[in-house]
């Protein structure tokens, strides 16, 4: 109960700070400093996990992954790729609501932290003469990039959780597939108000418009066919593309200045600060101990686990990791009990104020807090209905 008592006070204070449009980075790291005070952390304690925070290895992807996203979309921006590609876009699809879920769609393909940010000056883009608030351009670049990441192989979450059920791919992949589908559908809801018509249809297309996808068809097959990481297929790009343009070495290092931004590391030191100190402290494991030992029912259970801990840490991988080896040791699981907590934990992901996809999009569109989080929240209640429903229905009616 101290466990879920802290933690519930950190969070209030979290949103307070972020109403009072404090900077993201700021808010984790001072919700760091209220756990080291509320578990007594040592001092040896703390600077280890400050350490582990900034030396990790996701620190450092990270870093590198944002800061030549910024670079990528700059020379992208500057030559004029990106409206081309949303012109190209418009052309084919035509459709205005099919057009402007397009981008974040085809970006999240990419199992990235941070990826958002790369398809959210596309959704701008696309959005122009639409009318849209920036909450409603943040929800559509922030929901219809997460679709994939419940039924795509390349996520690491996805594979994680058929690794430690031993459910095979394809089964988990079905089992997940009506979450994907309802999440497609739901957004259209929230993010397409007064969205209607189709765009002009373009007589003749332009052979260059439909080229200026080439800098995503080459990131989709560095990454998906050859397995690079993302952060050094966008260091490949980036660079690729100043040497196709013939940039200078004065316009380099104007773009390499562009893309280090002091806001953007310090978001990054205060997500990655919040997770090591959730860790360090027990906080997770604690909660997730607090529920078994109170005996409380598998129902329960299998929603509130990983549903508190995809909240809590706003990564896939951290609720299957952590909550789904829990499971294992609980009778009367099947497939369908799996898929179901994973949609609970999936749930309280989306739902997370330090999921990094969250924090990048409301900073790019500057929208607001809870402007935002009215969408998110009625989005998610009607997206959890497909796992509750498929979970009920074939636990208890199918023969």
């Amino acid at each position: 109960m101290f466990d879920i008592v802290g933690i519930t006070a950190v969070f209030v204070v979290m949103i307070i700070l972020l109403r009072l449009k404090w900077h993201v980075g700021y808010v984790l790291i001072t919700a760091s400093a209220m756990l080291f005070a509320i578990y007594w952390m040592r001092p040896a304690a703390i600077a280890a996990t400050v350490h582990s925070a900034i030396v990790s290895q996701a620190t450092l992807e990270l870093t590198i992954a944002l800061t030549f996203i910024r670079m990528l979309e700059m020379v992208l921006r500057e030559k004029n790729i990106l409206n081309l590609m949303t012109d190209a876009v418009k052309g084919v699809l035509r459709n205005k609501k099919f057009v402007l879920v397009s981008m974040p769609l085809l970006i999240g393909m990419l199992p990235s932290i941070g990826g958002a940010y790369f398809s959210c000056p596309m959704v701008d883009s696309s959005a122009k003469g639409l009318n849209l608030t920036q909450e409603d351009k943040a929800f559509t670049n922030y929901w219809y990039r997460h679709p994939w990441e419940a039924v795509l192989p390349l996520y690491p979450g996805l594979i994680l959780a058929t690794l430690i059920t031993r459910i095979g791919m394809r089964e988990m992949v079905l089992l997940n597939l009506s979450y994907a589908l309802a999440m497609m559908a739901i957004g259209l809801l929230f993010c397409m108000k007064g969205v209607r018509g189709t765009f002009p249809r373009v007589e003749n297309r332009s052979y260059r418009a439909f080229f200026s996808f080439m800098p995503f068809v080459i990131l989709l097959v560095l990454v998906i066919v050859f397995g690079i990481k993302l952060h050094y297929a966008l260091v490949v790009m980036v660079f690729l593309l100043m040497i196709y343009f013939r940039y200078s070495v004065k316009e380099m290092l104007r773009v390499l200045r562009y893309g280090f931004n002091r806001e953007v590391v310090l978001l990054i030191l205060g997500v990655m600060m919040f997770k090591a100190t959730l860790d360090s402290s027990g906080a997770v494991a604690n909660i997730s101990n607090y529920f078994i030992a109170r005996h409380i029912p598998l129902l329960p259970i299998l929603f509130l686990l990983p549903f508190v801990t995809g909240l809590l840490t706003g990564f896939t991988l951290a609720f299957v990791g952590s909550a789904f080896p829990l499971f294992m040791s609980l009778p009367g699981l099947d497939a369908h009990s799996f898929s179901f907590a994973f949609g609970a934990g999936y749930a309280g992901v989306l739902l997370s104020p330090v999921h990094v996809c969250l924090i990048l999009t409301r900073d790019y569109f500057k929208a607001d807090v809870w402007g935002l989080y009215k969408k998110i929240i009625p989005a998610v209640m009607l997206y959890f209905i497909a796992p509750a429903l498929e979970y009920v229905i074939f636990r208890h009616f199918h023969p």
